[in-house]
């Protein structure tokens, strides 16, 4: 029979997300990856799907009934240990694999897990290709392997070193002037997948560093989410070391946040601002971003006199946007970059060098490249509201609120560009909330639209 999904399961363009134990149990992920390997194998894929995972304790569990489902179905699986999520993707379409599935909840408490499902261009499933999977899922009963047509299952211990390797490779990158710059870095991968690979990293490039959370053992000291409420002991490390910057990654490393050499957070918008400028400075083209990253990237986009378009909020559609825009960068306001000239997903690692390369070739430290910029404050807030009534709300927002311009690509976006603020008002895709983000140039304006916009959602609920 086809699978039923528990309903407090989160299935979306992201994947499928729930806490561990309940809903989230080896059955439901076991049967997860073979109607996942029987989707792939119906539309005529028939190479191995690719396996990894981040650093919670809960992932060898669910890593081993992953590959048990992919195995019953046929597929041969290559197992990559515990690596960032972009060494997956790369590897996926290096290989030209059929796909593959990401075992983490990136930046969700512990508590959690998930799938990401990968296609094989290294992608995650997009909008058309994630419905059709969830038709699958609703209607297919996948046909499993007789005795002798079981999976095999190899291991890639190599998916890191030979994504480093791309890494330092990059034409963005001068790794001479990185090296002679010699900076101390401050670091906190928060206990995840990624304190080794940026410990390579860093020494590749010629950084001295001290760090915080670098053993992958999934023991998260804090909420691993890399906002500037989190990153306190970060500040306190970047002080006590003397370090040039302070850089956070979250637990699938496909994040990275930024603290000033004060022991100051600068906010997850000014990741891809600063490594856009870097590669901006290179190769000037396109840029794309989603609908709740700060204007700051619009103002570096302008500086170079490039175009910037936004797509709905979520990887896979900003990576979309940007094959279609011929994007030389582009990536998402909570930290994750992307660079085409490597490959289409968010990659942390890849944002380490890139916002290094920029201190360098301005010659400047983060707190005075971040004041080189226009300065905007950026509110978030998430609330409980009942999603079948967010259509209502946005009518009465856009009513209520009177703004110039409105987008309803992505729950609703208006935007008052003669004030240089906007709101954005969408359901999460990884958590059950629906989240409100406000900019402007000033706290007050920024909460006064968000204050309004809850005031309104209240009068619907």
């Amino acid at each position: 029979m086809p699978l039923r999904l528990p309903s407090d399961l989160m299935v979306s363009v992201s994947g499928v997300r729930g806490r561990v134990g309940a809903p989230l149990t080896p059955e439901l992920v076991a049967a997860l990856a073979a109607a996942f390997g029987g989707f792939l194998r119906s539309g005529g894929e028939s190479g191995p799907v690719h396996v990894a995972r981040d650093s919670r304790t809960s992932g060898p569990m669910l890593e081993r009934a992953v590959i048990a489902g992919l195995q019953s179905v046929g597929c041969d699986v290559v197992r990559l240990g515990v690596v960032p999520t972009p060494t997956l993707l790369l590897a996926v379409e290096d290989a030209r694999a059929a796909g593959g599935i990401a075992v983490t909840a990136s930046h969700n408490p512990a508590e959690w897990n998930a799938l990401k499902l990968v296609s094989g261009e290294g992608i995650f499933l997009d909008e058309a290709r994630s419905l059709g999977f969830r038709r699958y899922l609703a209607e297919v009963d996948p046909p499993r392997a007789p005795w002798d047509a079981i999976g095999g299952v190899v291991d890639d211990p190599e998916a890191w070193p030979r994504h480093l390797e791309r890494i330092l490779a990059l034409p963005h990158l001068d790794l001479a002037s990185l090296r002679a710059a010699r900076l101390r870095v401050a670091v906190d991968c928060v206990h995840g997948a990624g304190g080794p690979p940026v410990r390579e990293l860093l020494e590749r490039i010629g950084c001295t560093h001290v760090g915080i959370g670098m053993e992958p053992d999934g023991r998260f000291p804090r909420d691993p989410e890399p906002t500037a409420a989190n990153l306190a002991d970060l500040g306190a490390l970047v002080r006590e070391a003397g370090a040039d910057i302070g850089l956070a990654i979250d637990p699938d490393a496909d994040r990275l946040s930024l603290v000033d050499e004060t022991g100051r957070p600068l906010g997850e918008d000014l990741t891809l601002a600063l490594a856009a400028a870097a590669v901006l400075r290179r190769t000037p083209g396109p840029v794309v971003t989603n609908l709740s990253t700060s204007q700051v990237v619009e103002d570096v986009a302008r500086s170079f006199g490039v175009p910037l378009s936004r797509a709905p909020v979520g990887e896979v559609h900003v990576a979309r946007k940007m094959q279609a825009d011929g994007a030389v960068v582009g990536g998402e306001g909570n930290g994750g970059l992307i660079l085409p000239a490597l490959h289409y997903t968010r990659d942390a690692p890849l944002a380490v060098a890139l916002v290094l390369q920029h201190l360098v070739d301005e010659g400047l430290g983060p707190s005075a490249a971040a004041a080189r910029l226009p300065s905007y404050r950026i509110v978030k807030r998430k609330v409980s509201f009942p999603r079948e009534s967010l259509a209502g709300a946005y009518a009465a927002m856009r009513g209520d609120l009177d703004a110039s311009e409105a987008d309803e690509a992505d729950g609703l976006r208006l935007a008052w560009p003669d004030r240089r603020a906007w709101l954005h008002v969408r359901p999460s895709g990884t958590e059950p909330v629906v989240r409100l983000i406000a900019e402007a140039p000033d706290d007050r304006m920024a909460e006064a639209l968000i204050r309004r916009a809850v005031e309104v959602m209240e009068g619907i609920a």
